[in-house]
């Protein structure tokens, strides 16, 4: 895809946002979109970023470590989060350099995470499994409240909300069961540890509509934006 290309289904994909958000009676800045820039050059990351892109998605530690150094010369004054599942061995590569990482589903990665940060604080969210699959990360609906619990505690973590993934389908309604349902967990949960919660990480590029009905604070949108990866 070329860079106008680029430009052009940012611009899309904000508008389409905007207008999810007006339907909700939601202001636009309720939502941050976070473009997943995963498998794709820094010439795609650069064209986003001059289009108006300022938060960016990678799921995999060593390609995000990469990106950033090859970027060091010349650095944009952009956002990484951390989207993807992580290996507590990757954390070093990851804790500390991200604004956020978004699937965390044990204490023990939390506190590998604050260990690598370099004294800064590392905000994060629980990963939560709500569909039940099996080849997905996060925990269940019933055990997310007492790690979350637990990961407030962490020194050096900011627990600041939950993030889920529904099962795949075609209907992007059939994601508004899970979307809901991470919503009332979170308000349950803000409940219990006697704080706001305020981020909840859902929707992508074919269900980010719906999640912001929903309540959605970060939509995590690729394809949308940088067209399919190769």
């Amino acid at each position: 895809m070329t860079t106008e290309g680029i430009a052009e289904r940012w611009l899309a994909v904000r508008a389409r946002v905007a207008a999810a958000c007006e339907r909700a009676g939601r202001p636009a800045t309720d939502v941050t979109i976070v473009a997943v820039s995963k498998t794709h050059p820094l010439d795609a990351i650069r064209a986003a970023f001059a289009a108006g892109a300022t938060d960016f998605g990678e799921n995999y530690a060593q390609e995000l470590a990469t990106k950033q150094a090859e970027l060091a010369a010349a650095p944009l004054a952009l956002r990484w989060h951390y989207i993807g599942r992580l290996q507590r061995n990757k954390a070093k590569l990851v804790g500390g350099k991200v604004a956020l990482v978004h699937a965390v589903d044990t204490v023990e990665l939390a506190e590998e995470l604050a260990r690598r940060a370099g004294g800064v604080v590392q905000p994060i969210l629980v990963a939560v499994n709500l569909g039940g699959e099996a080849t997905k990360g996060g925990v269940t609906a019933e055990a997310a409240p007492a790690l979350a619990r637990a990961l407030a505690g962490v020194p050096g973590i900011s627990l600041d909300g939950f993030m889920t993934m529904p099962p795949p389908a075609d209907d992007p309604e059939a994601s508004r069961p899970c979307f809901r349902a991470l919503r009332a967990l979170r308000d349950r949960v803000q409940d219990q540890v006697g704080r706001p919660l305020p981020v909840l990480s859902m929707g992508m590029s074919h269900d980010f509509e719906v999640a912001i009905a929903c309540g959605a604070s970060h939509v995590r949108v690729g394809t949308a934006i940088f067209g399919s990866r190769a």
